[in-house]
């Protein structure tokens, strides 16, 4: 049997590096997918910051997809998170991660970032007793995550409801208007 080779990766030093640099600055990077497992390692680097003291944490969500028991999960940890939490928006973020960005008492947008509110997506089996008690289940957590969005955007959950099922784009401009940003990041005056 040939040996097999093991190669390490070039980048897992730098990158561990990177993330403490963060980590130290107080941000927290919230990136690609959130699912259960990056929901819980998020909410350990929020309330690890949160216990080290009052200062603001900024969140940055690049291109942030979320299920939807996911950014549920970190909604929560973001409302008992007493130091101030100011998001800022790049790349597309979309769905439940919606959610994250509305649990945020400053929500900011980088001028390429855009939003689609769409619809939570589930799949679940079993006996027509357990799906029913699922979809109930979902029902109630989707409820959850729109009421939080017409909580922070001033809208009607059910107009909400509807554009999600629209599958509704936003520019940043639009998410200014529709109330889910509260401002577009520029650069600083010289």
């Amino acid at each position: 049997m040939p040996p097999s080779r093991v190669w390490v990766d070039p980048h897992h030093e730098w990158q561990d590096k990177l993330a403490e640099r963060l980590l130290e600055k107080r941000i927290v990077l919230a990136s690609g997918v959130l699912d259960d497992d990056a929901a819980g390692r998020m909410s350990a680097q929020l309330l690890a910051l949160d216990a080290e003291g009052g200062d603001p944490i900024r969140l940055e969500l690049q291109g942030l997809r979320a299920e939807l028991s996911a950014a549920l999960s970190v909604m929560g940890v973001l409302d008992t998170v007493r130091a101030p939490v100011h998001a800022y928006a790049s790349g597309e973020t979309s769905g439940a991660a919606l959610g994250v960005l509305a649990s945020c008492p400053r929500r900011c947008a980088y001028p390429n970032a855009a939003f689609t509110l769409t619809e939570p997506r589930a799949q679940f089996g079993g006996t027509v007793t357990a799906v029913t008690e699922r979809e109930q289940q979902v029902r109630r957590m989707t409820d959850s995550l729109y009421y939080r969005l017409a909580e922070v955007t001033g809208r009607d959950a059910d107009e909400i409801r509807d554009d999600a099922r629209r599958s509704r784009g936003l520019t940043v401009a639009e998410a200014l208007g529709y109330g889910l940003v509260q401002e577009r990041v520029t650069k600083p005056a010289d």
